[in-house]
């Protein structure tokens, strides 16, 4: 797997879909996106449920921005309602500067829902020759990067499904692209084998330095606040340092280039090829939306058996529990925990699986039974307040 066919862009990226998106700034634009989405398809919605205003959710708005520069994507329609200080233009800028076209509407200026969804639809139109027009061509894997993510762990993600999607990770590192593992929560106690992978000692402190602002988010002293989920437990996972070891696993054993910050003023994006950790949420939803403003376009998800989906980075699952296997699940690890399949062969099945996918395959349930385009954000207060800088 050396190279793969995608969608150039004029950023120098390379898609694996060729998607466009249509942004609603603000909730209120929502009915409207949708109903211009419904009649378009290739489209993707994206809406800010948070607010229609802009300080102090920076960091949301930089997601949507950079999650409509990832690669799959081919253009955007951004619509907004007219009343809030998140104007289509500061989103659809930097969109703008990467190359790809980008329309706006303001529903108020349109003077109304109705005649915003008409003039909609023209401008979309416009996206979509564009889009149609991409051409395809064949890339170099190190155009390749692979969010990674558990999920639904129990007993048999660390045994089966992470340790064969690490190797499967430390295999494609090798062939020249890049890997990218998030949920820094999930890696707690795991800080001195992670810094020992560290290319640098400025890595080294950062992962110490990002895995202690991460514990600090969520342990709250004195509450009783969940570190593992009722799924984990009744999975049979007993302990944080258990699923830790395990979620441990997925990043694989190579060298880790970076730990990649998402906040207010900065969302930082691998600058050379390799493995990188970052700060995607362990949320599933959310995570999805931090893969694709990283730039991924395609995630290898390891659970028990619970499965989730995203209609802009498509999401290959690997599940080691017999009980919880179904047709959604793309890779079956059922086999390392019988004693009947090595690490080696599932890891090369995953990557059978993903050379299908990059080339434009489809996943188990790729184009149905996705999540929303979560975007979540840390608030800024709570950050200073726990002393967490935002640099």
């Amino acid at each position: 797997m050396q190279t793969f066919r995608g969608y150039q862009r004029e950023d120098g990226s390379v898609g694996i879909r060729n998607l466009i998106m249509v942004i609603a700034a603000d909730e209120c634009a929502e009915g409207i996106a949708r109903a211009i989405s419904e009649k378009t398809p290739g489209t993707v919605v994206v809406t800010n449920y948070n607010t229609c205003m802009y300080g102090g959710n920076e960091e949301m708005i930089g997601t949507m921005i950079n999650a409509a520069t990832n690669p799959n994507i081919a253009g955007a329609l951004v619509i907004n309602m007219g009343c809030g200080s998140i104007t289509p233009d500061l989103v659809a800028g930097p969109i703008r500067a990467t190359g790809r076209p980008v329309e706006t509407l303001t529903c108020i200026k349109e003077s109304g829902t109705v005649s915003t969804i008409r003039e909609g639809l023209k401008r979309i139109a416009k996206i979509v020759e564009h889009a149609d027009a991409t051409p395809m061509v064949n890339a170099p894997i190190s155009k390749l990067l692979v969010g990674i993510k558990c999920g639904g762990s129990d007993t048999s993600s660390g045994i089966a499904s992470n340790p064969s999607v690490g190797l499967a990770a430390d295999k494609l590192i090798d062939m020249g692209a890049s890997a990218v593992a998030g949920e820094l929560l999930e890696l707690l106690g795991c800080e001195h084998i992670l810094k020992e992978r560290a290319v640098t000692l400025e890595v080294s402190e950062k992962i110490d330095q990002l895995i202690s602002d991460e514990e600090k988010r969520w342990h709250v002293e004195g509450t009783q606040v969940e570190t593992m989920s009722v799924g984990n437990s009744i999975g049979g996972l007993t302990t944080i340092e258990e699923k830790s070891l395990g979620a441990l696993a997925k990043t694989g054993s190579k060298p880790i280039q970076d730990i990649l910050r998402i906040n207010a003023t900065k969302l930082e994006k691998p600058e050379a090829p390799g493995m990188y950790l970052s700060e995607t949420t362990m949320l599933c939803g959310g995570s999805a939306m931090h893969f694709a403003a990283l730039g991924c376009q395609v995630i290898l998800w390891t659970t028990g058996g619970a499965g989730f989906n995203n209609p802009i980075v498509p999401v290959i699952r690997v599940s080691g529990n017999s009980q919880l296997i179904n047709e959604d699940i793309d890779i079956d690890a059922t086999g390392i925990m019988r004693g009947e399949d090595s690490l080696e062969k599932v890891s090369e099945q995953i990557l059978k699986t993903l050379e299908g996918v990059i080339n434009g395959e489809k996943t188990a349930i790729e184009d149905f039974g996705y999540a929303y385009c979560s975007l979540i954000q840390k608030d800024q207060r709570v950050e200073r307040l726990l002393s967490i800088p935002a640099e």
